[in-house]
């Protein structure tokens, strides 16, 4: 072999090395994803059997659910302060060991405080991994692969809520089998195991990304920042050519002179925090995640088989529904991933909001059809309260046919027989609602209405419920009936275009704004403000998300669907004209070149 073989064959088995590392740390990273999604998704399984067999009042499991919102949002106002102090790798380290004791501490409680703290570190655990791993990425991934590299987060994070949702199908076919085969207390044992089950199958992924984490290296941009040259070129080196690597630690170098010449120079005004090239693209990502989260995706997700169900689906439909819903998400995320390099972050931005704002028309007008036709029975259902300030109310055939002629011959064109129906309730300024119940469905429960079910705990739980509401006068104040809203089942034609519109909804926002929503999050922000300002953009999102959880069903009781889908479709035109008007084009840049493009847009276009 010849000295020209012998080089050929180490730059082979070199470019081999690194086409592996990279896609080892993609793989880690897509596990950071999963137990993102899998935080996201894996209540809504675990949820039935958890109310049926915890014996924990609705108000104490609404906090359960609540506290992964509320640890997120906690742990994502710091997670850019400690991924800048601790590294990129330590804090992702911590954040799945969060999430790994999180599972143990859920699924073997008895009672509502280790639920509640158990829940919690797992919306601490997400909180950090929505900061960390995309920054992760963006940071060690070169131009070429970035796009798809953080692509892969939000396709495993998809994956994560499939994977919940076909974990829920299967224990609610097992439960099913166990009820006609068993007794109450067999079947009440089984529930019983079938919630911590569900936690328990979330424990290996957390595991397999922990151990995966201790296998990376360090963010090369943290190391250059913190004066570690040799190791960031290091780190650089393992997966970049030596020449593309030399190149990126020399812009790395030419920025830090330039920020040092300006100190130097005097010119610390020029780069303050409030010049333009920290405050434009730190407000892009900030509108950008703001209307990300209020195109409706995430109330879509929790509530789409309620939407299913009163799109005129039956109750078996609307679950399987749900199960290809998100397995359009799935799907259509890998589209995005395959495109969002070839096609650029701006152009999948723009197809995939004009696309949802069409989808989220349609299906509002389908609902309005149907709204338009319901009628108002609080004044009726106010009568049936009890002197303790409570109300149980089986709604069936009979009772809907009673409402009806209550109200009315005119009323009596909706079939009782094949009609929903749900309250919006209030005590003091705490209003909630009742899930909507159809008179065709033998298995629905009565409506339970309480003090404990709308009226919060504790003031931290009033504060995020209401924070003008007013807990003490709440907890005396009689239940008021505000709107009790009876409507006809639509057709079950009618309940499949929904679901196509939904589903049409699904794939647009999995081509667009999902796959390129953490790329803008990483990629617009400058190096020296990536941490603190992913955090801030991203505190703006999760509080958007949990107002939005708060407000949907007293929303859509009181006033219908298609408002609500309305007013999403709304907020997505912003998102659009932002797209079309302020986002650049960041696809093949490197960090450094749209930092200098925010600096001086009108020098990158000559």
């Amino acid at each position: 072999m010849t000295a020209s073989d012998s080089s050929d064959v180490t730059a082979l088995a070199d470019d081999r090395t690194r086409l592996g590392y990279n896609r080892f740390l993609i793989f880690v990273a897509g596990l950071g994803g999963l137990l993102y999604g899998i935080d996201v998704g894996i209540i809504g399984g675990a949820l039935p059997y958890l109310e049926a067999t915890s014996g924990l009042t609705p108000g104490e499991l609404s906090a359960i659910v609540a506290a992964v919102l509320l640890g997120s949002v906690f742990s994502t106002l710091f997670a850019g302060l400690l991924a800048d102090l601790m590294g990129r790798k330590p804090l992702m380290i911590l954040s799945g060991a969060a999430f790994i004791l999180s599972i143990p501490m859920i699924a073997l409680s008895h009672g509502y405080g280790p639920l509640f703290y158990g829940r919690l570190l797992q919306g601490i655990s997400g909180g950090l991994i929505g900061v960390v791993v995309p920054l992760y990425l963006a940071e060690c991934l070169s131009a070429t692969s970035r796009g798809k590299g953080t692509a892969v987060f939000q396709w495993m994070l998809t994956l994560g809520i499939v994977t919940a949702a076909l974990v829920g199908i299967y224990f609610s076919y097992r439960v099913a089998a166990v009820a006609q085969a068993a007794n109450a207390a067999a079947l009440f044992a089984f529930k019983d195991q079938a919630w911590r089950s569900i936690f328990w199958v979330s424990l290996p992924p957390g595991m397999l990304f922990v151990a995966g984490v201790f296998r990376v290296s360090e963010s090369p941009r943290w190391l250059f920042r913190h004066g570690r040259k040799d190791q960031a070129l290091a780190a650089l080196l393992r997966s970049r050519t030596p020449e593309q690597a030399e190149t990126e630690l020399t812009e790395m170098l030419d920025s830090a002179r330039v920020l040092e010449w300006r100190r130097a120079t005097g010119e610390k005004v020029r780069d303050s925090l409030l010049s333009r090239k920290y405050v434009v693209p730190f407000l892009l990502a900030c509108v950008i995640l703001f209307c990300n989260t209020a195109t409706g995706i995430n109330s879509i997700i929790g509530y789409n088989t309620g939407i299913l169900l009163q799109s005129g689906l039956s109750d078996l439909q609307s679950h399987w529904g749900y199960v290809l819903f998100t397995v359009v998400n799935f799907g259509m995320t890998m589209v995005g991933m395959a495109l969002v390099d070839r096609k650029g972050r701006r152009f999948l931005l723009i197809l995939g909001t004009g696309g949802i704002i069409a989808s989220l028309a349609v299906v509002g007008f389908l609902f309005r059809q149907n709204e338009s036709q319901g009628v108002d029975c609080s004044a009726l259902v106010q009568m049936m309260v009890t002197p303790q300030e409570d109300l149980t109310m089986r709604f069936d055939a009979e009772q809907a046919r009673k409402l009806l002629a209550a109200r009315g011959a005119a009323e009596n064109s909706i079939d009782g027989g094949h009609a929903t129906f749900a309250i919006i309730y209030s005590y003091g300024d705490f209003t909630a609602a009742t899930s909507y119940v159809r008179s065709d469905d033998p298995a629905a429960a009565p409506l339970k209405i309480s003090r404990a079910s709308c009226v919060p705990g504790s003031k931290v739980e009033a504060f995020f419920k209401n924070p003008f509401g007013d807990l003490a006068e709440a907890q005396v104040a009689p239940l008021k009936i505000e709107k009790a809203v009876l409507a006809p089942v639509p057709d079950e034609a009618k309940g499949w275009r929904v679901a196509l519109g939904l589903y049409a909804f699904m794939a647009f926002y999995a081509l667009g704004p999902g796959v390129v929503v953490w790329l803008a999050l990483s990629e617009l922000m400058p190096t020296r403000i990536r941490s603190i300002g992913m955090s801030i953009a991203l505190v703006i999102n999760q509080l958007v998300s949990t107002t939005l959880a708060a407000i949907f069903l007293p929303f859509v009781g009181k006033y219908g669907y298609s408002p609500m889908f309305f007013l999403f479709a709304g907020f997505t035109v912003i998102y659009f004209v932002t797209a079309v008007y302020y986002l650049p084009e960041t696809k093949g840049k490197t960090l450094e070149e749209i930092e200098a493009y925010f600096e001086n847009p009108e020098a990158q276009e000559e």
